[in-house]
């Protein structure tokens, strides 16, 4: 999954690709809105733990991956 997280009074936002589900992450987020945990915590393909304060989350976007062209051809 690739998820993107904006934060609050951040200028970029956070993208991440993700081998959790979909529902997973959809869970993770609003555990974190309602209260139930104090940080949003989703972990990316290599391993790495994201972390970020449940009170400055702006939005969460939830979408497949993108395909990423790698070498040089003609359109």
């Amino acid at each position: 999954m690739e998820v993107k997280i904006g934060v609050q009074h951040a200028p970029r936002e956070i993208v991440l690709e993700s081998a959790q589900t979909a529902e997973e992450v959809e869970r993770a987020v609003s555990e974190a809105l309602s209260g139930k945990a104090q940080l949003l915590s989703l972990v990316d393909d290599h391993g790495r733990k994201v972390l970020v304060p449940a009170e400055r989350l702006a939005y969460v976007e939830i979408g497949e991956p993108t395909q990423r062209k790698v070498g040089f051809s003609a359109l």
